[in-house]
């Protein structure tokens, strides 16, 4: 039989004169009534004999000798409670079994990565610490004969070139989740994941910023290139690492089934500070007639 041990996030926390308490992964504190069970013996239950019992309970020098925990199968009266207790523990989504292991939140998922180095390698690093297998390009085509991914990340320590993104815009409609970042001056803008037709593309969020600013002519020039050579500053080993960060806990939104959003951010390389915006996608129209 499995043994049980507690979830990722929660902790078993002994609030003196008041007994036993469970810190769930989101911060929120629940008393636990232990009955006739030792505190101690349930914090070696479900940690494996690693859960500080000096500093629990009955282990505590105001409270009296350290109790003996019972391990997951000891004789008593206690038997049947501790039990209870393990049960309760479970049907609150508190536990795991051991057999089953700990998956991590992009586990079965192959994500795709293009770019520059400086930052598709720390994302490449932080994707496979979450169980996601890790597929590197070069260019889209690259994709043509290879499985098609579940997703797909392009990152550039630079402005994003005249249409480079335009087939790529078009993943979402296949099924594949699409996910980018540029520099644009000190500035690194993250755009929206889309996951599915009709979330925030690329070109939705130039159209936008387009929109959104008087300068849009010089804006659209800036972008096809009639401009001096962008001479940084680039992106250093922590601004680099924030970005990979953000964009790896947009894929792990995604995976856990919140599917794309519509958060533009920025990431300022100078203090490393961000703010977000919310964009939305641009509806088709109609062409003109004459």
């Amino acid at each position: 039989m499995a043994t049980a041990r507690l979830a990722p996030g929660v902790a078993l926390v002994t609030v003196p004169g008041q007994g036993l308490a469970v810190r769930t992964p989101d911060g929120e504190f629940l008393r636990v009534d232990t009955g006739a069970v030792a505190p101690d013996a349930v914090v070696a239950h479900l940690t494996g004999g690693h859960g500080r019992p000096a500093l629990t309970g009955t282990g505590r020098p105001d409270h009296g000798p350290a109790a003996t925990a019972p391990g997951p199968s000891a004789p008593g009266a206690d038997g049947g409670e501790l039990a209870g207790l393990v049960a309760a523990f479970d049907d609150a989504g508190f536990l795991v079994r051991e057999e089953a292991g700990i998956r991590g939140p992009l586990a079965g998922r192959t994500v795709v990565v293009l770019g520059d180095d400086v930052l598709t390698e720390p994302l490449t690093r932080f994707v496979r610490a979450e169980a996601g297998e890790v597929r590197r390009a070069t260019r889209l085509t690259d994709l043509a004969d290879e499985p098609s991914p579940d997703a797909v990340v392009w990152c550039l320590d630079s402005p994003v070139p005249h249409g480079l993104w335009d087939e790529a815009d078009r993943l979402p409609a296949r099924g594949a989740g699409w996910l980018r970042c540029h520099r644009e001056g000190t500035t690194a803008w993250l755009e929206p994941l889309a996951a599915a037709p009709g979330d925030v593309t690329s070109a939705d969020v130039r159209l936008r910023r387009l929109a959104a600013t008087p300068a849009h002519r010089e804006l659209a020039a800036y972008w096809a290139a009639s401009c001096t050579h962008d001479t940084g500053p680039a992106h250093t080993a922590a601004s680099a690492a924030l970005t990979a960060c953000l964009l790896t806990a947009d894929l792990i939104a995604w995976a856990s089934g919140r599917g794309g959003s519509r958060r533009l951010r920025r990431v300022d390389l100078r203090d490393l500070t961000v703010d977000e915006h919310t964009v939305l996608p641009v509806p088709a129209v109609a062409p003109l007639t004459r």
